[in-house]
């Protein structure tokens, strides 16, 4: 980026997007990831689904009603960050209100951080990992209850 000055690249194709920017010659690019659209996540979504509540049922098993919730799952291998800096608070915590648009959280990959967006409306229920953990493609992260 900085060979051929670049400040911003977008890469878009039929199910997602990402966005890299350059804010100073200082400072690190950023890149920003969004799923654009959801059926093939779908079918993922089963299988995690499943793989989930095999785990959650040795975590605790009054916890383990999903009834009517929705997953925010991880669209990446990476490390799960709460908030943007050791010295922030938490992007969102249990009882937080989210829309589509709201970042829930940070993943690193390669040395890059990743904006995960809620991508539905409706109360944080459930922050299913811990802050430096690192997660799978699939994994549950938080369980959000549908306003």
């Amino acid at each position: 980026m900085v060979e051929n000055d670049l400040t911003e690249l977008d890469l878009r194709d039929k199910d997602e997007q990402a966005t890299v920017r350059r804010n100073n010659s200082f400072a690190p690019p950023q890149v920003f990831h969004q799923t654009i659209s959801t059926p093939t996540g779908q079918s993922q979504s089963s299988t995690a689904s499943s793989a989930g509540k095999s785990e959650s049922k040795g975590e605790s098993k009054g916890s383990n009603d999903e009834t009517g919730l929705i997953a925010i799952e991880s669209p990446m291998v990476g490390t799960f960050y709460t908030a943007s800096g050791p010295d922030k608070p938490a992007l969102v915590s249990v009882g937080a209100n989210v829309d589509s648009d709201t970042v829930v959280c940070l993943l690193e990959a390669m040395k890059i951080f990743n904006e995960i967006k809620a991508e539905c409306s409706g109360t944080v229920v459930k922050v299913l990992v811990k802050n430096g953990q690192a997660v799978e493609f699939g994994q549950k992260l938080f369980m959000i209850r549908p306003a």
